[in-house]
């Protein structure tokens, strides 16, 4: 895979996808789980969102692998980057559960019973959970990767002295 586009690191740009796709998929998965009329209309294209996302975290990570050899060691950023995919598969998991669940009670045969509708109200609350815990550990990879870039220095103020 090369690891530049135009020049431009490889990176940054599918870091967008991840920024993107991921935050977007939790957000879908947790509106399915707390909306269960949402799941037939939605829940392909929630699917599909997760799956991308969840597809671009290598991508992103092995990208960063080689702007890491270029540029050096981001630290945290990279340690943190590497777990991020063990959050994507989980939310894909409850995305395809909540999906499937749903397709599985529209059959005729397939009226949910006391115990399927307890399974649902679990993988649901499951998916709330899986669906934070990523959107926290976006949040974390992304302002170790933004610190480890431009410091602690906010980036308004960056390059800018006491000329004033």
């Amino acid at each position: 895979m090369p690891d530049t586009v135009n020049g431009l690191p490889l990176h940054p740009l599918v870091v967008h996808v991840v920024v993107v796709l991921l935050p977007l998929a939790a957000i879908g998965v947790a509106a399915l789980a707390v909306r269960p009329s949402w799941r037939g209309r939605y829940g392909a294209l929630v699917v599909v969102i997760t799956a991308l996302a969840t597809l671009a975290v290598p991508l992103a990570s092995s990208s960063g692998e080689d702007l890491e050899h270029r540029v050096g060691d981001p630290g945290v950023h990279a340690e943190l980057g590497d777990t991020l995919i063990w959050f994507a598969i989980p939310l894909l998991a409850v995305a395809v559960a909540l999906f499937w669940l749903h397709r599985r009670a529209s059959r005729p045969a397939g009226r949910p019973t006391g115990t399927s509708g307890k399974v649902a109200v679990l993988v649901a609350a499951l998916a709330v959970v899986v669906a934070a815990a990523n959107l926290v550990q976006v949040y974390r990879v992304g302002d170790s990767g933004a610190k480890a870039v431009w410091g602690n220095t906010p980036a308004a103020s960056a390059g800018h002295g006491d000329d004033d």
